[in-house]
């Protein structure tokens, strides 16, 4: 008896451990999926969510940047504030690329410009689009892969003065009229000027004019990009998700000796 007793026991013992294991081993295969974590950003960030919610979230924060961007754009049309608000066009989108990759960057531009296209027309989207959606993901794209501010800036500015002769183009179209022509009248006469008071004789050639006004639009789209990246080095910092570092001459400039290598 007591040998069948013990064996009984033994028998209840092993179905209860094999019970046990068993349900363990469901709960442990249930729990693994929800605590598989990533982390929130790109850039390092020491905060986990978990891994089935980083869907979510990348959707989430890709939204807020586009209407942030389409925002910004909107205050800047009805209530302009002169270059101040332009400084911050690309940089939600920017932003996108560097906390979530290429495709959140590219999802913002494009979701900004069908916001922008419902609340004010197609052109008024292009217009956007066309530089700054492009330029944000450009410049997102150069300070995520740690790219130099030379050439970021340099194919911004070329991006930018794009932008602005399609802009040229497609109003010209609209409005039935040639701007460029307009431009270049402007830019012969400031030439005029300049070569008045330089006491030159000469009269600027056509293709001296066309260069000039080419050139000015890259210098205006060189010198909006500085400035573009010196607000993202400040900004972008504060967020935890900085841009390459500013060239030595430029840190000397501003005073930037603490700023993190």
């Amino acid at each position: 008896m007591n040998s069948h007793n013990h064996d009984a026991e033994g028998t209840l013992r092993a179905r209860s451990s094999s019970n046990i294991d068993h349900s363990n081993w469901v709960d442990v295969g249930e729990d693994e999926t929800p605590k598989a974590t990533a982390s929130l950003s790109p850039s390092g960030d020491k905060q986990k969510v978990p891994q089935r919610g980083i869907a979510t979230l990348i959707m989430v924060e890709t939204a807020f940047l586009a209407s942030t961007a389409s925002l910004i754009w909107l205050i800047n049309y009805y209530f302009p504030l002169g270059p101040l608000l332009r400084i911050f066009f690309p940089i939600p989108i920017a932003l996108a690329y560097l906390r979530w990759g290429n495709r959140a960057s590219w999802m913002s531009a494009i979701v900004s410009g069908l916001l922008l296209s419902v609340l004010m027309g197609p052109t008024r989207s292009i217009v956007f689009f066309i530089p700054y959606g492009l330029m944000g993901v450009q410049l997102g794209m150069c300070w995520r892969r740690g790219a130099p501010w030379l050439f970021s800036i340099v194919t911004g500015a070329l991006i930018g003065a794009i932008g602005l002769l399609f802009r040229f183009w497609l109003f010209s179209i609209l409005l039935g009229e040639d701007l460029w022509t307009f431009v270049i009248t402007q830019v012969t006469e400031f030439a005029e000027w300049i070569f008045l008071k330089l006491g030159l004789l000469a009269i600027p050639s056509f293709e001296m004019i066309q260069v000039l006004a080419v050139g000015t639009i890259l210098l205006n789209s060189l010198i909006y990009l500085f400035t573009v990246h010196l607000v993202a080095l400040l900004v972008l910092d504060r967020l935890g998700n900085p841009i390459p570092r500013p060239p030595q001459w430029v840190q000397t400039l501003l005073d930037f000796d603490t700023l993190p290598p």
